[in-house]
């Protein structure tokens, strides 16, 4: 039986696990899910075990369990470590939703929950992806291990840990993930890099309680005020970030790295309309999938302070608060980043507030040559699938866990992702393309037969 056959015929079956996983809420940041977590991990394994993997086994740690599985049997042929995570964000604001987060629901050749694209969905496939090759031809053409965690959403600290103990047992020739996306859709693409991540907390705070506006106003230092400008500090009117130090470490973009950017031919007209803008923002000199890519960044990610209610209060608030996130690239280092732009908060913030700074995660970024053989493998697999040779990109966002793994493994990683940028993944109505689950299930049989 062909493999296009045989995941038809199961087609149904198989969607109806999926749901079973999607409806766990196991939200890794919020302790009233811990028992979710152990219910997921169970479920994980129990769906390994049923593909015919071995030595399944749910190990404890101080956080999240971690679900080990494998089939070595395979001598003398490569080792791949599939690794994925079944831990799931948050789902507020809930009342966006249009069907609830935790009830799997398929609309329009897709399938909507929270999960259902990050990572569930993608890790399912790889499950089922083995399975089909076990029950069709008996043995798998590789050695298969699996690490699925249930921490990626918050760092992976537990997993770091359980690396640093097991690197015998994760020992591999090759790491594959599938938690990213293709370019669009019909357009695949395997990420090459990953930017790193340093995040940070600050409050300012100026007198030692609320003040009348009207008593006090024009007289006594306000903390939004305060806030506000240093906040301003942070970019000039280029976009360029004014930390002293920021962009040491970052490479230069060549020819040959713009040249790759266009090959994707992104529509930035199209990103506007889309997205309700009338102009896209950033650092000049750069395209939008260049900005996300291969340019680090400085966000603010809340802003908040005074008076929030309805209607006025003529009130100078005591204090404000913000949130930044950085994504680095290249050599940056995330400690020193942190400390740089801890040192540039200091220096220009008015005089008579307080400023206290808490710094937050540390990630670095990865980068792989596309040249390695196993990735041109991965390309030609999708173009068996897609018809469409996957082009290979920088991805904006973090993995934080993919360098640890590259480095402390040897291992090349190969990000094979499934998804598609309009998914909704970290927010409502967050849902998996059904002709991405399709032939993903084709395109992971594929890879690992052609390894």
């Amino acid at each position: 039986m062909s493999y296009e056959s045989y995941f038809s015929e199961r087609r149904e079956q198989q969607l109806e696990e999926l749901k079973e996983f999607l409806r766990i809420p196991s939200i890794s940041a919020l302790s009233e899910h811990k028992q979710d977590m152990v219910k997921a991990a169970e479920w994980v394994a129990g769906k390994l075990a049923a593909a015919g993997l071995e030595n399944v086994k749910i190990h404890q740690t101080a956080g999240h369990p971690i679900v080990y599985a494998d089939h070595l049997h395979a001598p003398g042929k490569p080792t791949v470590l599939v690794y994925g995570h079944y831990d799931v964000q948050p789902v507020d604001p809930l009342h966006l939703w249009e069907t609830p987060p935790f009830e799997p629901t398929e609309r329009d050749g897709k399938l909507y929950a929270r999960g259902a694209t990050d990572d569930k969905g993608q890790v399912f496939l790889h499950i089922k992806a083995v399975e089909a090759l076990l029950k069709q031809e008996q043995q798998l053409p590789v050695n298969v291990k699996f690490c699925i965690e249930g921490e990626e959403e918050i760092s992976s600290p537990s997993l770091l840990t359980f690396l640093n103990e097991k690197q015998e047992l994760l020992a591999t020739d090759a790491v594959l993930i599938s938690d990213t996306s293709l370019i669009e859709k019909g357009k695949p693409a395997i990420s090459t890099g990953l930017r790193g991540l340093c995040s940070l907390e600050l409050t300012i705070n100026a007198s030692n309680t609320d003040l009348h506006s009207g008593t006090y106003g024009g007289g006594v230092p306000n903390a939004l005020h305060a806030m506000v400008e240093l906040l301003a500090s942070l970019h000039d009117k280029q976009g360029r970030i004014t930390v002293e130090g920021f962009y040491e470490g970052v490479p230069e973009l060549t020819a040959a790295m713009h040249e790759e950017f266009e090959k994707q031919k992104f529509n930035e007209e199209q990103l506007k309309k889309t997205l309700g803008l009338g102009n896209l923002y950033g650092e000049e000199g750069y395209s939008f999938v260049e900005r996300t890519g291969a340019r680090p960044t400085l966000e603010l990610n809340g802003v908040w302070g005074g008076f929030q209610g309805e209607g006025t209060k003529t009130v100078i608030p005591k204090e404000a608060h913000a949130k930044i996130t950085c994504r680095l690239v290249g050599q940056q280092d995330p400690q020193r980043i942190l400390d740089a732009i801890i040192a540039h908060l200091h220096a220009n913030v008015q005089q008579g507030v307080k400023l206290t700074v808490k710094p937050g995660e540390k990630a670095r970024a990865f980068d792989m040559d596309p040249s390695i053989p196993l990735l041109q493998t991965a390309a030609d697999a999708y173009e068996a699938v897609y018809g469409t040779r996957a082009l290979f990109t920088k991805d904006g966002g973090s993995i934080p866990i993919v360098e640890t793994f590259s480095r402390q493994l040897s291992a090349p990683v190969i990000m094979m992702g499934f998804g598609l940028p309009d998914e909704n993944l970290h927010a409502p109505n967050e849902h998996f393309n059904l002709e991405n689950f399709d032939k993903g299930l084709l395109t992971i049989v594929e890879f690992l037969k052609r390894v």
